[in-house]
């Protein structure tokens, strides 16, 4: 069975951590946690909504979080980023594993994207001094990110960006025991940057374990659980989805914004037709909530939407769970 736990005493910049005993010699994939909130990243910097206020007085128990990414391996020595947040430098530094070795050597292999969107992707530039970065992006994604954003034509200005065009419904070898398949994720949101009707502007991921078929899904960006993308969690044994809102008019009620969690290419947690409600009762090991807004109220350790993800078989991620499957 799965198990998570939390990483609470790093090793010294510069050390490698030794493998974990559990993982020695043996098969399966290890998923860390990187960062579980949504943009912004708990509490946001601009923000006095009642859970960052509470997270900066200590007035409630809940855990500060960043930006939301996962970081995948087969073997615990060679890593794959799924997405680059804004926080990622932070996020290496918590994480002994991702930290490079003798040198400059790094055991990051390469950043698979589910999107363009900024707090997903700026987290690229951080990287700019590697030799090397190995970037996995639908062709929509990189035409974003090179005629919208920039992101990538300034990347490409300081290191050598390898891109491997990502195909929905085609599966892919990442090597490291780890191979891919990413699905079309239908929105409607509107795009900041670009055609806003093009395919592929969002994705989700498929990763599975080559010797032994074991797979987990990320898929921290749904506005819609439709047929095809539930199809894509069938026999997965952990699914890590969008947590963003608890209710679909969430910010408009606390005033923070004019859009509905819909509106912004999210489907709420709670009430009729919510994730929770649709995902609840489906045969997955751990199936646990990443990309989670600051507003909504399950980052608070006791609010009431809290119990009730958690009596209905679903988690709230927070930054260093780790699960290996």
């Amino acid at each position: 069975m799965p198990h998570g736990r939390r990483m609470r005493d790093p090793a010294p910049v510069g050390r490698r951590a030794r493998v974990p005993a559990a993982c020695d010699g043996g098969l399966g994939m290890w998923l860390r946690v990187l960062g579980s909130a949504a943009g912004g990243g708990f509490p946001q910097w601009n923000c006095a909504c009642p859970g960052c206020r509470a997270v900066r007085d200590g007035s409630r128990p809940c855990r500060p979080r960043t930006q939301s990414a996962l970081a995948v391996s087969a073997d615990y020595q060679r890593w794959f980023l799924l997405n680059a947040s804004p926080d990622i430098r932070a996020q290496i530094e918590s994480f002994p594993a991702l930290q490079p070795g003798a040198g400059r050597a790094t055991p990051l292999r390469a950043v698979l994207l589910t999107d363009a969107e900024i707090d997903h992707t700026l987290g690229l530039l951080l990287l700019r001094e590697g030799r090397a970065l190995e970037l996995h992006a639908t062709p929509a994604v990189r035409e974003t990110l090179c005629d919208g954003t920039a992101i990538l034509r300034t990347l490409e200005a300081y290191c050598r960006v390898e891109w491997r065009p990502v195909v929905p419904g085609a599966d892919a070898s990442l090597g490291a025991g780890l191979s891919y398949r990413a699905f079309e994720v239908p929105t409607t949101k509107a795009a900041r940057f670009g055609a806003g009707g093009q395919q592929g502007r969002v994705v989700g991921y498929r990763v599975t374990e080559e010797a032994t078929g074991r797979a987990a899904v990320y898929l921290p960006g749904v506005q819609e659980l439709t047929a095809e993308v539930r199809a894509e969690l069938d026999d997965c044994a952990c699914l890590f989805v969008d947590g963003t809102c608890w209710h679909d008019d969430e910010l408009i009620r606390l005033g923070l914004a004019g859009k509905t969690a819909r509106d912004m290419g999210h489907l709420p947690v709670g009430g009729a037709g919510g994730s929770l409600e649709q995902l609840s009762s489906l045969p997955i090991e751990r199936k646990i909530y990443v990309h989670v807004n600051n507003s909504n109220p399950i980052l608070m350790d006791d609010a009431p939407e809290r119990e009730v993800v958690e009596k209905r078989g679903m988690e709230v991620a927070e930054d260093g769970l780790e699960v290996r499957i």
